[in-house]
């Protein structure tokens, strides 16, 4: 059985790669205000490319970016259904409305967000959550390269005046104990020496239960994605009052 699911895992990987691969202008992003008066957007997973941020719109919101792949992205639901989209509600409905970034991309790796990165900081977030590495992992990639990779993506951003929440991924034994050990570690490993928050495991409670997930058994359906949000709202909800108390101070 858990062959039959390493070879489901890593089909999947290969289909997300096949995605990614097709041309398009920017990265897959839709963008939402998550004020009272804003509607949720009406969009696909494969939702079209949106514009950067233009002085026209309004900055008293502040800008939320989700950097990741396939789960940050909403394979298999709308994209209004995906956590990115829940996390801004759940904000909105407490009073801290933001405005929300989902670029998530399909099949991307810890060296494709890295390497998106330069067009996701002209959007100017003020915090930048991270959910790569999971494409990687799946695939036996070097744990080292995606240590590299989350910290130059966490580095840069920080130099680019974003607040940075990392969330934390595993992968299934079944891809090797030794391995998969050596890639949950990296994680808090990170976090520790870059001093950023991190999520320890952001689909907890989500992972692995099948009522909660598509047939495919990695991406989470409608309900999974609420109890992710659920899972990422409080270590969000931390670094949005830290950054506004940072720049009251500064005034």
């Amino acid at each position: 059985m858990m062959s039959m699911l390493l070879a489901t895992l890593l089909a999947c990987s290969q289909r997300e790669a096949e995605l990614r691969a097709e041309p398009s202008a920017e990265p897959a992003a839709a963008i939402a205000q998550a004020a009272p008066s804003a509607p949720a957007p009406a969009a696909t997973a494969a939702a079209m490319a949106t514009p950067p941020l233009t002085a026209a719109a309004p900055r008293h919101l502040p800008v939320v970016v989700f950097l990741g792949d396939s789960l940050t992205a909403g394979y298999g639901v709308a994209v209004d259904e995906a956590f990115p989209a829940r996390v801004a509600e759940l904000l909105r409905d407490r009073g801290t409305p933001i405005r929300m970034l989902n670029a998530g991309v399909s099949g991307d790796t810890s060296a494709g967000g890295l390497r998106r990165l330069d067009w996701v900081l002209k959007q100017h977030p003020d915090v930048l959550v991270v959910e790569l590495g999971a494409n990687d992992g799946l695939r036996g990639q070097p744990v080292a390269g995606i240590e590299s990779n989350l910290r130059a993506v966490i580095e840069r951003a920080r130099a680019g005046g974003a607040a940075v929440l990392l969330l934390g991924i595993r992968v299934p034994p079944s891809l090797g104990g030794a391995y998969a050990n050596e890639f949950a570690a990296v994680y808090p490993r990170v976090a520790s020496d870059l001093h950023v928050p991190f999520v320890p495991f952001f689909l907890e409670g989500v992972g692995g239960r099948p009522e909660l997930n598509q047939p495919d058994g990695i991406h989470p359906n409608v309900r999974g994605h609420q109890l992710v949000a659920n899972n990422v709202l409080p270590a969000l909800t931390n670094v949005l009052r830290a950054r506004a108390t940072a720049e009251t101070a500064a005034r």
